[in-house]
C-alpha cells in the first residue's frame, strides 16, 4: 500500500501536508494522528487495510511537517482541514479515526460535519477539560504539562522548553508496544519532536472544543486501557456517557500505547458499520 504526500493549498493561504492511499476503496477513513506526530497513516494497520478495502487519507495538523501554524487553532478547526483534505482528493464521505491527542480532532469532525462522517473509531481519548476530576489519574508529568497549557501559550512554551520525557507516562505493555508491534509510531514522533503543533494541540485541549458532542449521529466506538497513565480511561468513560449511542471497550493490561494492539479490531468494527459504503464498483468512496 503506497502513500502519496502532497501539499494542499488553503483559500487563506495556508498549507497542510496531505497524505493518501489511492483509491479505489470500499471504504475510506481519514486518520487523526496523535500529540506529537506526523499525520502519516497507521502503518501497522495497512496490510488488514488492503484486506477490508480501506483507503487511508491523512493530514499533518497545522504546526507540523509543512503544515502551516495556526495559533490559537480550536479542536473544531480541525473539521475544517478534513472537509478541506476531502475535498481535494475527491472524498465525499469517510469514517474518521484517531489515538490519544488525534480523537478530540476526530470527534469534532464528527459533531460539525454529520452528514459527511460515516463513523467514529478512536483509542486513548481526551475528554474536554469542563470533565470531571480532569487531570486525576494522570502521571505527573503528563499532568505537569497540561497544567502548563492551561496557564497559556508562554507557559506551555516555557514547559516544553525544559521538559523531558519521564518514563512513568507508560507502563512495561506500552514500551513492549513501542518496541514490538506499534514501532512504527517512533518514525512519526521522532520528526514532530519540537514542533509548535505540539504546543498548538494541549493549548486546543484545555479551552472549549467549538463544537457539540450531542451533535454526532455517526457510530462511535471509545477503545481505552484501563492502565493508561497518560489519559486515564475515565476521560473515556466520561465521553461515552455524552455522545449519543457511543460504545466504549475498556481493555485491561493496557497503556497509552498497548491499546493500539486493539486498533485493528477497531478497524474491522469501522469497516462493518456501513456496508451500504463499500461498493466500490460504484465509485462510492
Amino acid at each position: 500500500m503506497n502513500v502519496t504526500e502532497t501539499d494542499l493549498a488553503l483559500p487563506d493561504g495556508r498549507t497542510l501536508h496531505v497524505y493518501d492511499t489511492g483509491a479505489p476503496a470500499r471504504l475510506t477513513v481519514l486518520w487523526h494522528h496523535g500529540t506529537p506526530n506526523l499525520g502519516a497513516p497507521p502503518g501497522p494497520l495497512r496490510p488488514l487495510s488492503e484486506t477490508l478495502g480501506v483507503r487511508w487519507i491523512s493530514y499533518d495538523r497545522p504546526g507540523y511537517g509543512s503544515s502551516t501554524p495556526l495559533p490559537d487553532r480550536t479542536v473544531g478547526d480541525a473539521a475544517e482541514c478534513a472537509a478541506a483534505v476531502a475535498d481535494a482528493l475527491g472524498v465525499d464521505r469517510f469514517a474518521v479515526m484517531g489515538h490519544s491527542g488525534g480523537c478530540s480532532p476526530a470527534l469534532a469532525t464528527a459533531a460539525l460535519l454529520p452528514e459527511r462522517v460515516r463513523a467514529v473509531a478512536i483509542l486513548a481519548a481526551v475528554a474536554p477539560f469542563e470533565a470531571d476530576a480532569w487531570f486525576d489519574g494522570m502521571a505527573a508529568a503528563s499532568a505537569a504539562s497540561l497544567r502548563a497549557a492551561a496557564e497559556g501559550r508562554a507557559a506551555k512554551e516555557k514547559y516544553e522548553a525544559a521538559a523531558e520525557f519521564d518514563p512513568e507516562v507508560f507502563t512495561d505493555a506500552d514500551f513492549a508496544a513501542l518496541n514490538g508491534s506499534w514501532s512504527w509510531l517512533n518514525d512519526v514522533v521522532r520528526p514532530a519532536l519540537g514542533a509548535v503543533g505540539l504546543i498548538d494541540d494541549d493549548l486546543s485541549a484545555v479551552k472549549p472544543w467549538g463544537c457539540d458532542l450531542a451533535a454526532i449521529t455517526a457510530p462511535v466506538l471509545l477503545v481505552h486501557g484501563a492502565d493508561d497513565r497518560m489519559i486515564p480511561a475515565t476521560h473515556s468513560e466520561w465521553l461515552a456517557k455524552r455522545i449519543p449511542g457511543a460504545e466504549l471497550r475498556l481493555t485491561p493490561g493496557d497503556g497509552h500505547i498497548s491499546v493500539l494492539d486493539h486498533a485493528a479490531d477497531a478497524l474491522t468494527w469501522l469497516a462493518g458499520q456501513d456496508s451500504s459504503a463499500s461498493d466500490a464498483t460504484t465509485g462510492a468512496r
